[in-house]
């Protein structure tokens, strides 16, 4: 398969990895008023780019030049590195389980489609690694370069919740696509940025935060009823 189509691919949100199920915290944005109409959700968008876009990218293209170092020994270190400081850079529990929950769903489809790509490497962390390190090794299985790779990180941070906002504003969806591509440049520079720093230390790559979503994520978690799963 060419390289072009399996960079669709694994940006598709219908690759079976279960983003489809998650707002990104747009539920409960919503909920508490924050966001309403498409104004307010492409400043939501933005910000979701800056933060969790930036650091999802990052990891995801360390992980992905960590899956080219020499030995399984050496993969294993900088993998479990990356995953503790991933898991430092996300303060609240309920986002860590989603990632952890999200990471453990792309790793079962990426065991079946490249059973040979080093996800042995992957850290045995209870709960599974962070989706952003098995993005990585999946991209670099699959041929993508390290940009590649951060691309479809930061584009599936907007992506899944420009969608969520359809269903729970009944937004139009030909103007939230229109809201897309009017980010296109924004998500292109952040996977430039995050491509760029992928070979720091994991203890200097971007710790952008957004400590409003880590709250809302927490009372989100706390819901009896609800859309998405976060």
């Amino acid at each position: 398969m060419a390289t072009s189509s399996l960079l669709l691919l694994l940006a598709d949100g219908r690759f079976p990895a279960g983003a489809h199920a998650h707002s990104g915290g747009l539920e409960a944005a919503v909920a508490a008023g924050r966001v309403g109409d498409l104004a307010s959700l492409e400043a939501f968008l933005v910000g979701r780019l800056a933060t969790a876009g930036l650091v999802g990218a990052a990891f995801a293209a360390a992980a992905h030049r960590a899956s080219t170092s020499a030995g399984s020994a050496r993969r294993r270190v900088t993998l479990g590195r990356l995953d503790a400081e991933l898991d430092a850079r996300t303060a609240s529990p309920a986002l860590r389980a989603v990632s952890r929950r999200q990471g453990r769903a792309l790793l079962r489809a990426g065991r079946s489609i490249w059973p040979d790509a080093a996800f042995a490497d992957l850290p045995t962390t209870p709960g599974g690694a962070h989706q952003p390190l098995v993005l990585g090794l999946l991209c670099a299985a699959a041929g993508l370069s390290r940009a590649e790779t951060a691309t479809i990180a930061a584009y599936g941070t907007v992506t899944g919740a420009a969608s969520a906002g359809v269903r729970l504003l009944g937004l139009d969806p030909y103007q939230v696509q229109a809201l897309l591509v009017g980010l296109a440049d924004a998500c292109d520079g952040t996977a430039a940025d995050a491509a760029r720093v992928a070979d720091d230390p994991p203890e200097r790559l971007p710790a952008a935060a957004a400590p409003l979503a880590d709250i809302s994520a927490e009372v989100h978690a706390t819901w009896e009823v609800r859309l998405f799963a976060s």
